[in-house]
């Protein structure tokens, strides 16, 4: 599978949403009656589609109001959230710093220690308007954390980093124990990221409940240009879900996979499922959403690193409402509202009555996918030409 790139080496050709495109096979389906609905620990969710664990899309309000639609929103307990008892005020300062002197003021914002009682406090609020709780950290939080966010009633634990592994090395600091975390933790246990086959598997081994798949792609994230790394997303999720399929053929547990980042259309989300996943999580697309904390603007959750900031904030607008944004009408021609729409239609069209069969539909290589006979509104900067 792998070409030589130079004297010794190899180097594996992987493929980005893009690059290819879904073929439509003998039958359809009439989208009205499509199932898009995924399960986390035996719950079921309707929509297969979770709010990304980023400051400028999800706060309490945005969580409440994801779970009235039927979804998902994680609310970072690392941002602003835990740091200060009014984060409005932050927020609105961050929306309001010219380009130049964004990163700084972030990096800036994100020294203020997080007050434990916060992380508790904020559940709560969730919980209190009949809200699903899922929150968010770092592996070095997340013994402290997952004992204050229980204790206080979250639905769901995710524990995320930039690469997640079961054998982390370090001299400095006692590293988490993944196996012992998910065995004691008495609610689903998430982890991310990664990206390929083997530690797929081997982090299904641990006894989470779901795994983030994904190192870079999103579209405030700067990881792949400050240190080199990552993998597709189209390859980097058929390889994760060819190592779910292993590994629930061997041990009998259904681990579901979510591609996080890299779609901000309701095609990359379809061409997601296509390539395997059970559900995803995206942040752009909420963060224009007009009940997003962010007021129109986005960044990713390590800015906030001292010495090497690995996401920026980008403007995206907001264009709409969550609903909108999530089931329509559509009020934009760029495939960014109306997702749920676009993913029953997709599957319709493509013959798939359930996300199960979506992951089995035939995907092809084709670079010319987003260009071919599209002169027009490239030309004119409007719909697939943006």
């Amino acid at each position: 599978m792998a070409e030589w790139i130079g004297i010794g080496k190899r180097g594996r050709r992987c493929y980005g949403f893009d690059e290819v495109a879904l073929v439509p096979g003998a039958q359809t389906v009439n989208p009205a009656e499509v199932d898009t609905s995924f399960k986390i620990n035996g719950k079921r969710f309707e929509i297969p589609i979770l709010a990304a664990a980023m400051d400028g899309v999800v706060d309490v309000k945005f969580a409440v109001e994801m779970s009235k639609l039927g979804g998902i929103a994680v609310l970072n307990l690392d941002g602003v959230q835990t740091r200060y008892e009014n984060p409005d005020a932050v927020l609105e300062k961050i929306s309001k710093a010219n380009p130049q002197e964004a990163t700084t003021l972030i990096q800036s914002i994100y020294t203020t220690p997080i007050k434990e009682k916060l992380v508790g406090k904020r559940v709560k609020e969730i919980k209190a308007k009949k809200g699903t709780a899922v929150v968010s950290c770092i592996p070095a939080n997340a013994e402290k954390f997952a004992k204050l966010a229980v204790n206080a009633g979250a639905d769901i634990f995710v524990i995320q980093s930039t690469v997640t592994t079961t054998k982390h090395i370090s001299h400095q600091y006692k590293s988490l124990d993944l196996f012992k975390f998910c065995k004691k933790t008495p609610i689903p246990v998430i982890l991310g990221n990664c990206v390929t086959y083997e530690t797929t598997l081997e982090l299904m081994d641990t006894g989470c409940a779901g795994l983030l798949i994904g190192i870079g792609p999103g579209a405030a994230c700067t990881t792949r240009g400050v240190l080199g790394i990552g993998v597709p997303q189209v390859t980097a999720t058929v390889d994760a879900a060819a190592a779910r399929d292993f590994h629930f053929k061997r041990s009998g547990k259904y681990v579901p996979i979510i591609t996080d980042g890299g779609m901000n259309r309701g095609g990359d989300i379809c061409k997601a499922f296509a390539s395997g996943s059970d559900a995803v999580m995206i942040g752009s697309s909420f963060a224009r959403a007009k009940e997003a904390p962010g007021r129109g603007y986005h960044w990713g959750m390590a800015t906030s690193h001292m010495n090497l900031p690995r996401g920026t904030r980008i403007y995206v607008g907001s264009t709409g409402s969550l609903k909108e944004i999530l089931f329509g009408p559509a009020k934009v021609d760029d495939g960014s509202q109306n997702l749920m729409g676009a993913l029953k239609t997709s599957m319709g069209s493509l013959g798939a009555q359930n996300i199960k069969e979506m992951q089995n539909v035939e995907i092809i290589i084709a670079p010319s996918i987003q260009t071919e006979g599209k002169i027009f509104q490239v030309g004119q900067r409007v719909g697939m030409g943006k």
